[in-house]
């Protein structure tokens, strides 16, 4: 077990996604909400993406689980 945990979050792919789908979201909340223009376009292709972000965290993470569970680890 890797005794920094920080260290392994630092590394993590679904961890890089789940910031990088954070930050859009809240780019496009501050700038739709401070900005007078009108971003509904650019407001439905970020959410229509949105799920994506989501299947691959779900995929990166059903991949991690059988690694380890290969590899005789946790598989959690």
């Amino acid at each position: 077990m890797n005794p920094n945990p920080f260290s392994s979050l630092a590394h993590s792919r679904k961890f890089w996604l789940l910031i990088l789908d954070t930050v859009i979201s809240l780019v496009l909340f501050f700038v739709s909400k401070y900005a007078s223009l009108a971003f509904e376009d650019v407001k439905f292709v970020i959410l229509a993406l949105q799920p994506i972000f989501v299947v691959i965290i779900y995929a990166i993470a059903v991949e991690d689980a059988a690694l380890n569970k290969a590899n005789g680890g946790p598989a959690g």
